[in-house]
């Protein structure tokens, strides 16, 4: 709609400036503002009748609804992104002279919802659209018949994600849908964020704050985007500015003949002032390969010196620069291809993304990259400027931390398998993984940020058991968490189970796990080779073959960590506690599900799975 002198109550001057403005909005800043009108017209309406009548203007204000200046601000995080952004949101509020109250969602009590009048939520999906360990109990009662009726709440969900998957962000989705069907009105609508998140949270931040704050000038808000990037942190390197870091190691654990490398580096954060607790992970930002590069520039003929603009403020850089360190090209979505579709009308994308072919669409986006893809579609003739103006991001590489800052001040260590397959007649190559095999020795810098992990943290009483499980490089993190002990001196039981392929080959840090047993850091380990044998033995048959142990232990407080692959190993040891609970313990399976349960509430169960 073009506005005129004619159709709205708006002088010339004022109809030319709405029309230059509003076609310039996002759909964020007209959420924004939008959320700032609804907040502000109660007052503007009740002085304007006041005036107009001679009425006292507090009596009129009385019938505008009231806006609580209390807030809660929950939160469901796996990696602790969404948390580091609730307490970010927690401090825009605070400093708006909002009341809030900040908490996981497994540390709230869900009877205490109906009480709440304005709720934030921010939550990750994790696996195949499930939602984080943290997440899983208010979820569940969130859609149970207990969940109450809630006409008096308003909320607003940040959901973060990732589109490669397929149920991209659907944990926000199941908690904005749920919250509506139980009566709950926005704040203001969903954002669902992608792996590059700062930018849309920042902008979800200021329409929150514009919502809710309803005497405050759009300066607050304005306030929210500028900083909403910002880390918490002491040091000035973060996510959003990452610290070059000079590499000091770079070493391949495995022994000769292994099907597999597996990189250890050190890394030096001297003068960065980063610091970092056991659990933390390590964010990478890595350069594709430049093969891959050359390939795709070649593919499409483009130059590879060809300029193209990277960012909002205008930053150039030469095409093959920016296709090497600033976007994503070996990973294909589903949000990508209608991009592509709308740049080229290609009728073979249209006919994939067509409704009713949702499951060749799957198949065609895995283990296919951008050089497939222009490929497959005879892409070639599309502006290198317009093509990549439609590609994310490169997204940083997260890997748990394998050294205690304690052991190693200044330093931090990392455990990386290195990925390499063929698919579709091309090798493919793990970007950051390959990158750190091949191309960067000691003396090299990558950029690195910290990623705290609350989620993943030794029980604070350094007395108290604990039992570690980390098959490959899933056991990185307790090289970290026995580190840290022994500098402390805890004297808490600790067990170990480990697994890989090989006794001989592949027994990753193995020297430094006989030295702790020795000196009775680690109090004992169990080792699964699942290639030494002719039945593959497996971490969880460790567990199973130890279960009246383990359970004693679990008796005894001890607390479970679990770090790997989340898509089976995660899910093996998970059935296999359950199972060793049922059978040690003589429950029920859902007595077993409970007591795990119960150790997820309580911090005893602790998962880093990807």
């Amino acid at each position: 709609m073009e506005f005129q002198v004619t159709n709205s109550p708006f002088n010339q001057e004022q109809v030319e400036l709405l029309n230059r403005l509003l076609p310039t909005l996002s759909e964020t800043q007209r959420i924004w503002l939008n959320g700032y009108l609804a907040a502000t017209q109660g007052s503007a309406v009740s002085a304007t009748a006041g005036a107009a009548t001679g009425s006292p203007v507090v009596t009129l204000a009385a019938n505008a609804p009231v806006i609580s200046k209390e807030v809660t601000v929950l939160f469901g995080s796996q990696t602790g992104k969404s948390q580091g952004l609730a307490k970010k949101v927690t401090k825009k509020l605070e400093d708006s002279g909002f009341q809030v109250t900040l908490s996981s969602m497994a540390d709230f009590k869900p009877n205490n919802l109906k009480k709440v009048q304005n709720l934030l939520v921010l939550v990750s999906t994790h696996g195949e659209g499930d939602p984080p360990d943290n997440a899983i109990s208010f979820h569940e009662f969130l859609h149970s018949k207990r969940a109450p009726q809630l006409e008096d709440l308003r909320y607003s969900v940040l959901s973060l994600g990732d589109t490669s998957y397929e149920f991209f962000c659907q944990t926000g989705k199941d908690f904005d849908n749920r919250l509506a069907e139980l009566g709950g009105k926005l704040l203001t609508p969903r954002v669902d964020c992608d792996v590059d998140f700062d930018e849309p949270a920042g902008e979800w931040i200021s329409a929150v704050l514009g919502s809710l704050n309803q005497a405050s000038s759009a300066s607050v808000a304005v306030s929210a985007v500028d900083h909403a990037g910002e880390s918490a942190a002491e040091s000035e390197f973060s996510r959003t500015n990452p610290f070059q870091a000079e590499v000091l190691e770079n070493l391949n654990l495995n022994g000769r003949g292994s099907d597999r490398e597996t990189r250890h580096l050190e890394i030096s954060l001297e003068g960065s002032n980063l610091q970092y607790e056991p659990g933390d992970c390590l964010g990478i930002y890595p350069e594709n390969h430049p093969r891959l590069v050359e390939e795709l520039i070649g593919a499409m003929g483009w130059k590879s010196d060809e300029l193209v603009t990277i960012n909002k403020n205008g930053e150039k850089r030469s095409l093959q620069d920016a296709l090497l360190r600033n976007y994503e090209i070996t990973v294909l979505t589903k949000p990508l291809l209608e991009q592509v579709v709308k740049l080229t009308s290609n009728s073979g994308l249209q006919e994939l993304l067509a409704a009713g072919r949702e499951q060749d669409l799957k198949s065609y986006l895995v283990g296919r990259d951008l050089l497939d893809l222009v490929q497959d579609y005879a892409l070639k003739g599309v502006s290198s400027a317009e093509f990549v103006g439609i590609l994310r991001k490169m997204p940083a590489r997260l890997y748990s931390i394998a050294s205690s800052f304690k052991s190693f001040p200044d330093e931090v260590h990392v455990t990386v398998r290195t990925v390499r397959y063929e698919a579709q007649g091309r090798e493919r190559y793990g970007v950051c993984s390959v990158q750190l095999a091949e191309r960067i020795q000691a003396g090299d810098a990558l950029p690195v940020y910290i990623q705290n992990n609350p989620n993943f943290k030794l029980p604070e009483n350094p007395e108290t058991p604990i039992i570690m499980i980390g098959p490959g490089t899933g056991v990185a993190p307790f090289r970290a968490f026995l580190g840290e002990r022994e500098e402390l001196g805890a004297e808490g039981k600790s067990w170990l189970f480990y697994g890989d392929q090989h006794f001989s080959t592949d027994f990753l840090y193995q020297v430094e796990w006989q030295k702790w047993l020795k000196n009775g850091v680690l109090t004992r380990m169990d080792v699964a080779f699942s290639r030494d044998t002719d039945q593959k033995v497996y971490v969880q048959h460790r567990m199973l073959e130890k279960s009246a142990e383990l359970y004693k232990w679990l008796q005894e407080g001890a607390c479970v960590y679990v770090c790997g692959d989340e898509k089976k190993m995660a899910h093996d040891v998970h059935a296999t506690l359950a199972a060793i609970i049922e059978q040690e313990g003589s429950f029920s399976p859902e007595e077993a599900a409970e007591y795990l349960t119960r150790m997820q509430q309580q911090k005893r169960y602790q998962r880093d799975v990807y």
